[in-house]
């Protein structure tokens, strides 16, 4: 009966819909689609391959957007294609809650990341990602890269402060990713 329950509620809740067409664009960075705000932040955050696996774990396991101090609630411990996320900062009724959806990731060798894509709800509408890659010289280097545009009032109002608070949350990533790696 319980399982009955469970499966007409799911039913009834319409699932969040991804909110824009070009699902995938961030994996070729280089070609991001036109009509959005393009966002590409790059730095070595650590060296060898002990400080890539512990730069890859962080990131993939939501651990370094937690240390920023944001929320995350993930329906996986780990970003696997299809996981839905939302990430939220804020106090009270000031929490501003952006939920997403895992689009693809990158287990392999020398690279290790996800990208997500904005849902229903979510203030700004596009896709971003989170990448660690580690250099033929030992440098691991994290990179955000992403393309968005308003999706509400006030992320259209915020206008031109929207993409340098992004910038600044990229930087923010970035520090934290180095610290984490160190510990």
């Amino acid at each position: 009966m319980t399982r009955l329950l469970n499966s007409l509620s799911r039913r009834e809740r319409p699932r969040p819909a991804l909110t824009y067409p070009e699902v995938g664009a961030t994996r070729t960075p280089a070609a991001l689609p036109d009509g959005y705000h393009h966002l590409r932040h790059t730095e070595a955050v650590g060296h060898g391959r002990a400080a890539f696996e512990a730069a890859g774990a962080a990131v993939t396991t939501w651990r370094m957007h937690r240390a920023t101090g944001a929320r995350v609630v993930a329906d996986a411990d780990r970003a696997g294609p299809g996981t839905a996320v939302e990430v939220s900062a804020g106090i009270g009724p000031l929490r501003i809650r952006v939920p997403c959806s895992v689009i693809w990731t990158a287990y392999e060798k020398d690279r290790i990341g996800f990208a997500y894509g904005t849902l229903t709800g979510h203030p700004e509408c596009g896709e971003e990602s989170f990448m660690v890659d580690l250099d033929p010289d030992g440098t691991v280097r994290f990179t955000v890269t992403a393309f968005s545009r308003p999706a509400t009032w006030y992320t259209r109002l915020g206008g031109p402060l929207v993409p340098p608070l992004q910038h600044a949350y990229a930087r923010h990533l970035g520090r934290t990713l180095r610290r984490l790696v160190r510990t």
